[in-house]
């Protein structure tokens, strides 16, 4: 397999008008990416810089070294529930290597062109995690939505048994900012279809700056970035080496492959988007070798695993990028924030952050799909419902372990049919 970035061959047919439409596309994502990657740090358990930092980081390299020319790289709401179990289980240092490694294997698998075999991975797979991990980013988030003080553990049922025992000791003013936030989104989004100018401006963005400007004003007692964090810093990472030596593969080997195998299904989920959008076509093994290098270097400035992402990809299309400039000029947009505007996040309340990522989840989900479960064959039953629940209660390993074993069983059931029956 070649190693041939997109970057070398997008520049047929570019012109200063392209250039100008990429550089207002980058902007735009740009300024979305910031909330998002802040709240997605959060809900992993890091700090919100990390999140800013890989955005950074994942939003250039993705954009050089992919091969999709759109791609919009950084840190998805797919992770956050991975992440914090890795963080909470193996600890930070481990996040980091098996981070590093997840990278080192996604670049095998574009070498030897997986890229194909990953496309074959069924439908209802896809929608039975997607909604799963939509409903633990909602539970992982009503710590924060209710304004607890309490640790919340990672496994499915001690988070439901936390939550519910300690769920009266609630903030009510925390409480009501975040349910503002989120009325106000939801009811931003139904604007859309009736007010135009609606469109062209991102709610997510918006509340941050609103909630903010609240919080200040009114001079409200509950947790902001600051409290929590002290804010973020105005200087780029540190570089960080982490220790290979010692590294227990067997003791990270799932995390690793859930990790590898997540950031490929995700990256090239949204490829295929993007492709829709444009009518282009991307190189799957590429985009793979591109997002191997991103999360192999992503550690050593302490960042957090990252891949393509749908809902900044579409952004960045339909802001006019036609080319990896735009994801470059998106990097460089949160850099100037974080030099120059970085003060002025502490006072951003937990609980929009919180409010926000349930917003995302509730987009995430496949829940027309699960509504519709019945309308299915059998065996689409089974492995939609099966993947969704071990997806929430066990592990992602487990659940897409089981959706390909139960692909492959039918596909051989299939063919065998006539002789068993």
């Amino acid at each position: 397999m070649k190693f041939q970035p997109n970057i070398l061959s997008s520049w047929k047919g570019y012109n200063q008008q392209l250039f100008i439409n990429d550089v207002f596309a980058g902007l735009s994502v740009g300024v979305i990416a910031l909330p998002l990657s802040m709240a997605f740090a959060i809900a992993s358990g890091l700090k919100p810089e990390v999140g800013i930092f890989t955005a950074i980081i994942a939003g250039a390299l993705v954009a050089t070294l992919g091969g999709c020319r759109v791609q919009i790289g950084g840190p998805a709401g797919a992770f956050i529930v991975i992440v914090y179990g890795i963080l909470h289980t193996y600890g930070p240092v481990n996040l980091l290597i098996a981070t590093a490694l997840s990278g080192v294997l996604l670049f095998l698998m574009g070498l030897f062109r997986v890229g194909g075999l990953i496309r074959l991975i069924p439908q209802t797979v896809i929608h039975g995690f997607t909604s799963g991990i939509a409903i633990l980013i909602f539970l992982s988030q009503l710590k924060e939505f209710l304004g607890l003080n309490v640790e919340v553990p990672a496994d499915f049922f001690a988070m439901l048994d936390t939550l519910y025992t300690h769920i009266h000791e609630y903030n009510p003013i925390t409480l009501k900012t975040a349910l503002l936030c989120l009325a106000f989104l939801f009811t931003w989004r139904i604007s859309k279809k009736y007010i135009r100018v609606c469109n062209h401006i991102p709610e997510i963005l918006l509340v941050m700056i609103l909630a903010t400007w609240g919080v200040h004003v009114f001079h409200l007692p509950i947790e902001t970035i600051g409290t929590r964090f002290g804010g973020i810093p105005n200087h780029w990472p540190a570089l960080v080496i982490p220790s290979f030596a010692s590294v227990d593969l067997g003791h990270l080997f799932v995390p690793i492959v859930t990790l590898a195998i997540l950031g490929a299904i995700e990256s090239l989920l949204c490829a295929r988007v993007a492709d829709g959008f444009t009518h282009q076509s991307h190189d799957s093994n590429q985009e793979l070798m591109g997002q191997g290098l991103t999360n192999f270097f992503l550690p050593f400035f302490g960042g957090m695993p990252a891949t393509g992402t749908i809902a900044r990809t579409v952004t960045n299309i339909k802001s006019g990028g036609t080319s990896p400039i735009s994801g470059l000029v998106h990097s460089l947009t949160l850099v100037l924030i974080v030099f120059f505007l970085g003060h002025l996040a502490t006072e951003i309340p937990l609980a929009c952050l919180a409010a926000i990522l349930i917003y995302v989840a509730w987009n995430m989900g496949d829940w027309i799909h699960l509504r519709q479960i019945r309308q299915r064959p059998f065996s689409d039953q089974v492995s939609l419902l099966m993947v969704f629940i071990l997806t929430v209660i066990c592990n992602l390993a487990l659940a897409i372990g089981f959706g390909l074993c139960w692909a492959l069983f039918n596909y051989w059931f299939e063919q065998h049919k006539s002789k068993l029956l």
